[in-house]
């Protein structure tokens, strides 16, 4: 989707190794670097024997994500060093946002650090890694929001940062205060993404609910909102007959216009990812977040009565500092009550620069362990139910991929209430189509979170 015009030559015939750790917006991130550099000549390579860079966009969300970021960043230099040869490493991201200056004397196998707020001069950085000189910036200008996905779906960054400082968190020490995205930037990629072949948009942030809060209003007089948003989005995608789908929505976020445009616009999917991490009261005091199970309950029956088919994906954090078992039971017996389609679950990690990690009462890790191992059992049989619950429906799929072993073709797609590399797939052994198609299928038999369709033949509907 990059358009070859206005490129470097100066650049061109190195190849760049792309490695990306942690989350969708890390994805999205490394693809707006990769379309930067491909913009200005640069190749990309999957072969490290080939790359002349290697580019580690790295997480640090746990502690443990930093250190596979840091394993994954030595395993390449080691590598390169085995084969005899040079391979510039620049690790971005978020490890050098949190830790920043200590980097360089830790980390001598990497040639330069780049923080998520400077990502967007990379072509400087590998050049000058590289010793080849620097294109033009009107090349960039030129461009405008690159991005090079070239599947069904695609992550669309709307904000980035938080204001919430909660006590497990380190996101905003990493990505700073939260800012919002502008509306035209993010209208203009949505457009370039659909005119790519995309068919799903899907809203992404740190806390995607209260985008538009530091942008004030139209020039129009209309406030800037989420569901605002997501109306202006709908409409770009309407005329491709496609989706618009909006991850991590704090509860807080779940306002009368967001529930309505939701329940109002065919475009926008009822699906709605709310991450309460607990429903304890004074668990989640502790934690810096506000509510309680009582307020819980009356959000989600709201939510499934006014929006149909709603269909809900949450978050458990299981061992926060002080949490009982009582509480640990309370969150047990509301996630069981509730029925979540679909539960991410946390364990507790004392990361680093957070308040939760010089807290007193500390839970054990075998306990946290145990915390989690039992409610990872009762969201699996609950979303394995859930799943269930969808065979004989009949709905259209996006496809995603197309699958070859021994001879055997497999479409690889997803339906609406699934949310793409999170929540299974829906699986076609027979038929034809192209990735980013839309098939009507039947659904006819689940296992586990994966779904069993046959397209069908619209000429016999």
């Amino acid at each position: 989707m990059v358009s070859p015009s206005s490129t470097s030559t100066i650049a061109r015939g190195k190849n760049v190794l792309f490695v990306t750790l942690g989350c969708a917006k890390n994805e999205v991130d490394t693809d707006r670097m990769r379309a930067l550099l491909l913009a200005h000549g640069y190749s990309e390579t999957t072969d490290s024997e080939t790359a002349d860079v290697a580019i580690v966009n790295t997480c640090s969300f746990l502690a443990s994500a930093t250190e596979e970021s840091i394993e994954t960043t030595l395993q390449i230099a080691e590598e390169a060093s085995a084969g005899v040869r040079e391979l510039p490493i620049v690790m971005c991201g978020c490890v050098p946002s949190r830790y920043g200056s200590q980097l360089p004397e830790q980390l001598p196998e990497v040639a330069a650090f780049v923080r998520a707020d400077e990502e967007d001069g990379i072509v400087g950085v590998v050049s000058e890694v590289l010793g080849v000189s620097l294109a033009s910036p009107s090349v960039i200008a030129a461009h405008g929001m690159l991005r090079t996905i070239e599947g069904a779906s695609a992550y669309v960054k709307i904000s980035d940062g938080c204001d919430r400082f909660c006590a497990f968190c380190a996101i905003p020490y990493i990505r700073g205060r939260y800012h919002s995205r502008s509306a035209d930037e993010i209208l203009s990629e949505v457009a370039s993404l659909m005119k790519g072949g995309v068919r799903e948009i899907i809203l992404i942030g740190q806390d995607t609910g209260i985008w538009g809060n530091d942008l004030g209003k139209t020039a129009d007089g209309e406030t800037l909102t989420l569901a605002w948003l997501m109306r202006q989005v709908a409409q770009v995608v309407h005329p491709y007959g496609g989706w618009v789908r909006v991850l991590y929505l704090q509860p807080e976020g779940m306002t009368d216009n967001l529930i309505a445009t939701i329940r109002d616009t065919p475009e926008c999917l009822p699906y709605i990812d709310i991450p309460i991490q607990h429903c304890n009261e004074r668990v989640l005091a502790s934690m810096g977040r506000s509510g309680s199970a009582d307020e819980l309950r009356v959000l989600f029956d709201r939510l499934r009565s006014e929006i149909p088919n709603m269909v809900l994906r949450t978050t458990g954090m299981c061992g926060f500092p002080g949490e009982t078992e009582e509480e640990s039971d309370e969150l047990y017996d509301f996630i069981q009550e509730q029925e979540f389609d679909y539960t991410s679950v946390f364990t507790y990690s004392p990361e680093e620069g957070t308040k939760g990690a010089h807290m007193p009462n500390q839970v054990p890790n075998e306990v946290k362990m145990e915390r989690t191992q039992r409610l990872i059992d009762l969201v699996e049989e609950l979303g394995f139910a859930a799943t269930a619950r969808h065979v004989g429906e009949r709905c259209e799929v996006i496809i995603d991929g197309v699958e070859e072993s021994d001879g055997i073709t497999e479409l690889i797609g997803h339906a609406w209430f699934q949310a793409p590399d999170s929540d299974g797939a829906v699986h076609i052994a027979e038929g034809e189509a192209r990735v980013g198609d839309i098939v009507l299928c039947d659904l006819v038999d689940s296992f586990c979170y994966e779904i069993i369709g046959e397209i069908v033949d619209e000429k016999n509907v």
